[in-house]
């Protein structure tokens, strides 16, 4: 049996990592494969500045890099952004997944260009960003947002006959006026409009949440993992004091909850 700890990077409740499993009905996987879905202890409510992207780093370190001592074969980071993937790997020794590059790799062998269909303009200069550092200027055909503020929880749920035209019209102007040759759904948020999606397009579609599952399986498959060339180990690996930090966080965020409350 295979046991892959998927991070969630959110401080969800029960029901909001609900809608995150609810991802792997996308996917045929092993029956002996199991998916973990755990939250991250504290971080950022949003994810829409440096100052964002920094506290998700180390929210997602914090809640998987223990992954290899609890008995997880694999760890999956549920985002597309890769938050927290560089630091897990140079602690971890299984394999560390992340969708964001990978799908955008994956876009490469079902054609020669993409876009990223994202949420919301705020989200724009993360996913620039990540393009111009993983060298895909060439290739990334547009960047376009179908202008729905993002719920971390609750996902599309409930919105689908309103948001999921929109998409479906933003994702064919990048085809028709960009040119692009497959389509990359932005975040593992949009996961319940894959279907829909894909069934519409003329071109293919890319989930990025299911095909990290499938990449996790198939490193453990292959007996791959990241090299410590890429990824060296740390001289003085300090998870105690990010595990203090990060519990620190959680306290102060439930008395702030209590006060408000």
């Amino acid at each position: 049996m295979a046991r892959i700890l998927v991070i969630v990077p959110f401080a969800l409740d029960a029901e909001g990592i609900e809608n995150r499993r609810k991802q792997q009905k996308y996917v045929e996987l092993d029956p002996d494969t199991e998916l973990v879905y755990r939250p991250v202890t504290a971080g950022p409510t949003s994810f829409m500045s440096p100052h964002d992207w920094s506290l998700m780093d180390l929210a997602i370190f914090e809640a998987g890099m223990d992954a290899q001592k609890q008995g997880f074969d694999a760890v999956c980071i549920d985002t597309m952004s890769d938050s927290g993937m560089a630091a897990l790997r140079s602690v971890l020794d299984i394999p560390v997944i992340s969708p964001g590059k990978a799908s955008m790799l994956y876009a490469l062998t079902l054609g020669s260009s993409f876009s990223v269909l994202a949420q919301w303009e705020p989200a724009l200069p993360r996913y620039r960003k990540a393009i111009r550092e993983y060298g895909f200027e060439k290739q990334c055909a547009s960047v376009r947002s179908f202008d729905q503020p993002p719920d971390f929880s609750a996902l599309l749920d409930g919105k689908e006959d309103k948001v999921f035209p929109r998409m479906l019209a933003v994702a064919k102007r990048c085809i028709e006026e960009d040119g692009a040759e497959v389509i990359c759904l932005g975040s593992t948020t949009m996961h319940q409009a894959a279907e829909f999606l894909a069934s519409e397009l003329p071109v293919p579609l890319v989930n990025p949440g299911p095909l990290s599952y499938k990449l996790a399986e198939t490193f453990l498959a292959l007996g791959l993992r990241h090299g410590r060339a890429a990824y060296p180990a740390p001289t003085d690996g300090r998870q105690d004091l990010i595990h203090a930090m990060l519990a620190g966080g959680a306290a102060q965020q439930a008395d702030a909850a209590a006060r408000d409350a």
